[in-house]
């Protein structure tokens, strides 16, 4: 069956895209969806994880049904699908292989654009990052003239912490960078060419940080690590894109 979307974004958890593309989603043709990875339910009898006892929630249950209800509040906005795919998140997995995202690459038209995490200081960004690139380079027909290289996003607000964000600098203090090693590794072996440079106006920051603020659980926790990162302006406020070849 042909896939419904000219545009999917990879979403590691349900506050990625968002966070990183908000303002793109905006400015694309044709319908788009967000699949996130991570968007199972933790098997039963899993303990509550750090990141999610400092979130505020009290059991496994109560963390996926908010977050899963957030996600589709800020989908609604961005006016997107949400997919979501059968793998939970990081803490109550075993780095088993994404087998979900893998299936789900597989079955795209070539023509599709699909838009992956740089995977900046984050373990789970960064499996999600290789799992997609290795299943798209073996898609039958990969090689074809119709077939859209990989576009790979830049993940806020991890790699927007360098003073050059949102300037023409941007990728070459990302490399230069603490923050800087999955920019490193990828240009390793593929020509990273930007593709999208975006600079939010009023109204798509407006927007954005609408969509943002769905995510009302992760905000508190967020903030601790990247401090003022809603400020205005502020690292959300550019978004960057390259394409791999």
């Amino acid at each position: 069956m042909p896939s419904p979307w000219t545009t999917v974004v990879i979403s590691p958890h349900f506050d990625d895209a968002a966070l990183s593309l908000a303002g793109l989603l905006r400015r694309l043709d044709g319908p788009a969806a967000v699949v996130t990875v991570h968007a199972a339910a933790a098997p039963a009898g899993s303990e509550l994880s750090y990141w999610d006892s400092v979130c505020g929630f009290t059991s496994t249950a109560e963390t996926h049904r908010a977050r899963l209800a957030e996600d589709a509040r800020a989908c609604a906005l961005m006016r997107v699908d949400q997919v979501l795919l059968d793998h939970a998140d990081g803490p109550y997995r075993n780095r088993e292989p994404l087998t979900a995202l893998t299936d789900f690459l597989a079955a795209l038209p070539l023509t599709t654009r699909v838009l992956l995490p740089l995977g900046t200081n984050q373990r789970d960004h960064q499996a999600v990052r290789d799992q997609g690139l290795a299943a798209l380079a073996t898609r039958p027909g990969t090689d074809a003239a119709d077939a859209l290289r990989p576009w790979v996003y830049a993940d806020l607000p991890y790699s927007g912490a360098a003073d050059e964000w949102g300037t023409e600098e941007a990728s070459a203090a990302l490399e230069r960078s603490d923050r800087g090693s999955a920019y490193r590794a990828l240009a390793s072996r593929h020509h990273l060419e930007v593709v999208q440079d975006v600079h939010l106006t009023e109204e798509e920051w407006l927007a954005k940080r609408e969509a943002v603020l769905c995510y009302t659980s992760q905000l508190a926790p967020v903030a601790v690590d990247h401090k003022a990162f809603l400020r205005h302006p502020g690292p959300l406020q550019s978004e960057l894109v390259w394409e791999l070849s």
